[in-house]
């Protein structure tokens, strides 16, 4: 896996955003505006996946 390097911006008081590499986004088929889930596991891990709807 390749590693790109990313810059943190605040997108308002109270939220940030992170840009998404275009070949991660294609490879997941993830589209605009696609609902995610975001996980913090602690120690600077952060999982991005897919919302599964039940």
């Amino acid at each position: 896996m390749k590693r790109e390097i990313r810059k943190l911006n605040k997108t308002s008081n109270h939220s940030y955003s992170v840009v998404i590499p275009k070949d991660i986004v294609r490879k997941y088929k993830w589209r605009e505006r696609q609902r995610l889930t975001v996980e913090d596991r602690g120690k600077g891990v952060v999982i991005i996946r897919d919302l599964k709807k039940r």
